[in-house]
């Protein structure tokens, strides 16, 4: 074997451990199936943790609704300014034990079913 090879070879297996280091530890490299809501779940930082979350609400409406609704109330603001606006106006809602913000639980249910 010479030696060229050799070194090509561990080049490659160090670039391929990297990437799967990347993709396993970190999430950088985590891909969704698309959805009509990606717009919207862009804004969780954990879509994963999100879900598991969202799972926990009982008797939440449409998918279609509560997107139109987050939508309009995240607009260009973002997610932190709706949370915010959401803690102002008191529309909080429980989820296993957590009080989040109406738009916060809203987005992790959307999360759950996408």
């Amino acid at each position: 074997m010479k030696r060229r090879t050799l070194i090509a070879g561990a080049g490659f297996a160090a670039g391929a451990a990297a990437v799967a280091g990347l993709w396993r530890y970190t999430g950088l490299l985590r891909h969704y199936a698309p959805s009509p809501y990606d717009d919207l779940l862009e804004q969780l930082n954990d879509r994963d943790q999100a879900a598991l979350l969202g799972r926990q609400v009982v008797g939440a409406p449409d998918a279609r609704m509560m997107a139109q609704e987050l939508r309009t109330r995240i607009g260009k603001g973002g997610l932190g300014a709706a949370a915010m606006a959401d803690i102002t106006a008191d529309r909080m809602t429980e989820v296993d034990g957590w009080i989040l913000p109406q738009s916060v639980g809203q987005l992790a249910v959307l999360a759950a079913k996408h």
